[in-house]
This record gives C-alpha cells, sequence and structure tokens, in this order.
C-alpha cells in the first residue's frame, strides 16, 4: 500500500473516531476542522462513505452520523475472533467467580492494547473499553508482558521511551521497573496498585497463545481488591492453569 492509501485509510478512522468522540451528527465542515482534512478531501471520504451505507445524512442541513453498519460489521467480526472465541468462557467465570472486570490485553508496539474487557458486576466496578490503550509500564499486563523479554530487551525499550508519570503511584525507573518484574515472576502474578488508575487494584497472569504473550488481568476498586489480593491471584492462576490444561494456550 502506498504512502496516499495510508493516508487515505487513516483519514477515515478519523472521521469515524471523532463521531466516537463528538457523540452527534456532524456537518460536512465540522468534520473537516475538527479532522484537520482539507474539504475537499474530506467531501471524497464523506461520500465514499454514504455510497458505502457507512453514513447516512439528516434533515435539511445535511448532518451526518454513522449507521448501524459499522457495529453490525464490528459485532460480527468480534464474534469470530479465534483467540476470543477460545478464551472468553474462562474470562466470563473468573468475571463471574471475582466480580470485578477481566481484561485480555496484549502488546501493541509501546503500549498494551485491551483486546476484551468483561465489566464487573458490582455496582462500582473499574471501566474500560476494547480498543483501549494503556502504558505498558504501569498495567499489570503490561508487566507481565514485559516479563517475558529478556532484561536486556527491556532495557532497549526503557531507554527508548519516557516512563511516563500516569499518578503519583507510576514506576519511572528501570531499576524499579525491573524489580516488579521479578516480583512478579517469583510469585506468578503481577500488581498493579494505583499506578495506571488511582484507587484501582489490578493483577495480571502472563499467557502465551499462538507463540505470542498476552495478558489476563482482573482489575477493581482498591477497597475491595487488597481484602481479596490472595483469592484474586488463587482464581487467576487457576484461570490460567484451566486454559493451559484444554490446550488453549501454551504452557
Amino acid at each position: 500500500m502506498n504512502k496516499i492509501d495510508d493516508s487515505s485509510a487513516r483519514r477515515v478512522f478519523t472521521i469515524l473516531e471523532m463521531f466516537e468522540r463528538e457523540r452527534r451528527p456532524l456537518s460536512l465542515k465540522e468534520l473537516a476542522e475538527y479532522c484537520r482534512i482539507p474539504t475537499s478531501t474530506c467531501h471524497s471520504l464523506v461520500h465514499s462513505l454514504l455510497n458505502g451505507s457507512y453514513l447516512y445524512q439528516l434533515g435539511s442541513r445535511k448532518e451526518l452520523y454513522p449507521t448501524r453498519r459499522i457495529y453490525d460489521m464490528g459485532s460480527t467480526i468480534i464474534a469470530h475472533d479465534p483467540v476470543l472465541q477460545r478464551l472468553r468462557p474462562v474470562m466470563e467465570m473468573l468475571r463471574d467467580q471475582t466480580g470485578e472486570t477481566v481484561i485480555l490485553g496484549k502488546r501493541q508496539k509501546d503500549v498494551a492494547v485491551y483486546l476484551e474487557v468483561l465489566e464487573g458486576t458490582q455496582t462500582i466496578r473499574y471501566s474500560a473499553s476494547s480498543g483501549d490503550q494503556k502504558p505498558l509500564h504501569s498495567t499489570s499486563i503490561g508487566k507481565a508482558i514485559l516479563s517475558g523479554l529478556d532484561p536486556k530487551e527491556v532495557r532497549a525499550w526503557v531507554e527508548s521511551v519516557e516512563l511516563t508519570k500516569v499518578t503519583d503511584a507510576t514506576i519511572t525507573t528501570y531499576g524499579d521497573l525491573m524489580a516488579a518484574l521479578e516480583e512478579g515472576r517469583n510469585q506468578g502474578y503481577f500488581v498493579t496498585r494505583g499506578e495506571n488508575v488511582t484507587d484501582v487494584i489490578a493483577m495480571s497472569v502472563p499467557i502465551r497463545m499462538n507463540n505470542e504473550l498476552l495478558g489476563l488481568a482482573v482489575a477493581g476498586p482498591k477497597h475491595r481488591m487488597e481484602e481479596s489480593t490472595s483469592q484474586m491471584a488463587d482464581r487467576l492462576q487457576s484461570a490460567r492453569n484451566e486454559l493451559i490444561a484444554a490446550g488453549i494456550i501454551q504452557p
């Protein structure tokens, strides 16, 4: 794919993401302005989206809004995701056992991207969405994934990025990060205590599937998670062992 095609594809997603951000119908002028796309280019992209039934026009002002086709397409794709199809039953079991939010994530360059999020059953719970991107160094999933790298690879990665201070509790030095990874390896699970979201504790175990290291996490309010840390760790590790026994993930 050439650079022009890359740019056009990126701009289409920028338009759709703008509807997600604004949560209302938008005019062509607004889309061009908000997305910082030349009006003529925006008009061409919108015309293609209208022809494909991804957008429709409302009323005399001809404001635009996405159709349900995008949702239906996404739902169909997700429903047939081979990774999620195999992991989801165990994730649902873990969510029901703990009452807390269960997350599956993988590394994408310098961030952990959430592949699936099953929100907890509690009224007050940690909320996130599939597709969310979080720093590797401040999340339990990120730590679980980094734990699978050679220490030299971790150092090279740390030297290439900034360990941003997300909260007052965020680890921001190589030494502290390596100590946290070593502690996690020794206890069999990785923890963040308010390092990514204040007052939220998350615990994660690494799982290897198709030779790729993912992270499976349970996250919830600090006051509940602190009271059941040992129980949460046992259930996470049991879920991992069940996946290994079923041949879904590698030991």
